[in-house]
């Protein structure tokens, strides 16, 4: 695996205390089938150093929660605490209860509904000329995992899995799902009792609107933000710092939340784009507080982080 160098870009003196404290819930730092540029352990240890309060690893293919176990145990000399998720996709069973229950009993954060065999990320990996090694290259290429029929009607298996959602207390991702079909999961999963919503980058893959982020935000989901479609320096880049000012405005600073969505083999760290990533939002003239709100408080209480208070 190779690591990914921690760049010295020149920020803004306030960046490096707004990073303390901050929680990136959404990484993909490795093994995974994709190569990675850094491995979970790397990153806790990189994040430590920064004086993050917690990362949340994120796999398409399996539950990191073991992995996360692991480092808690027998590295306590890390101040980061690591926490992982699962992705409803093929390798796990797609729509698991049974996969949902365990990532909660192990101390997962988010089940994500399904990314790379989402029928819409089908369709956006035709048209966008991006394929996943892990269902091309490296494993049979992915079975689609529908949520809603023809009817507009949710499946019974989709029902299932936000129940126990709702019973175990783990927050629920939308994932790679079309946002027309997040708007009738996040209705059904508030109708079931599921506490914590959070919906996947808007901005990118899901074609979510402004009046979309608008309106989850104004049921109660949070907005997520994957910062590796806004910042210098990622080769995911494809919108610009006032397009991340329209969707933090278009929610409101207390339903927005920044990620790195980074890790991947030869872009940037995933820390420096958090630091990216606040010296953005800094530029466009939030202040000190809100920042917080957007890097750390709000995804504490997304995903239910317990950490020690800033």
């Amino acid at each position: 695996m190779v690591n990914v160098a921690v760049s010295e870009p020149q920020f803004d003196p306030r960046v490096a205390d707004l990073l303390k404290g901050a929680i990136d819930p959404h990484v993909h730092s490795g093994p995974s089938i994709a190569t990675r540029g850094i491995d979970h352990l790397e990153l806790a240890r990189d994040a430590s150093e920064a004086g993050m309060a917690a990362i949340v690893t994120k796999d398409h293919d399996y539950s990191g929660v073991m992995c996360a176990a692991l480092i808690e145990k027998h590295h306590p000399e890390l101040t980061t605490r690591v926490f992982s998720s699962v992705v409803l996709n093929n390798v796990v069973g797609g729509l698991n209860p049974f996969a949902v229950e365990h990532t909660a009993a192990m101390g997962g954060k988010t089940v994500w509904l399904p990314t790379l065999t989402a029928a819409h990320h089908a369709k956006w990996e035709r048209t966008s000329g991006i394929e996943h090694p892990a269902s091309t290259t490296k494993i049979r290429p992915a079975e689609i995992i529908p949520v809603v029929g023809d009817d507009g009607q949710l499946f019974d298996s989709v029902k299932e899995i936000l129940d126990t959602i709702a019973r175990t207390g783990i927050t629920l991702a939308t994932g790679h799902l079309h946002i027309s079909e997040s708007w009738i999961v996040v209705r059904e999963a508030i109708t079931r009792g599921v506490e914590r919503i959070v919906i996947t980058h808007p901005e990118d893959i899901v074609e979510g609107t402004i009046e979309d982020v608008a309106g989850l935000a104004e049921l109660g989901a949070f907005i997520e933000h994957s910062l590796s479609f806004f910042v210098p320096g990622s080769a995911f880049r494809s919108r610009t710092a006032e397009d991340l000012r329209a969707h933090i405005d278009a929610a409101g600073v207390d339903k927005t939340i920044m990620s790195s969505d980074l890790g991947q083999n030869g872009l940037l760290h995933p820390i420096d784009g958090m630091r990216e990533g606040i010296q953005m939002c800094l530029d466009l003239g939030y202040g000190e507080p809100d920042i917080r709100k957007m890097f750390s408080t709000n995804a504490r209480r997304a995903f239910d982080i317990e950490i020690v208070q800033i």
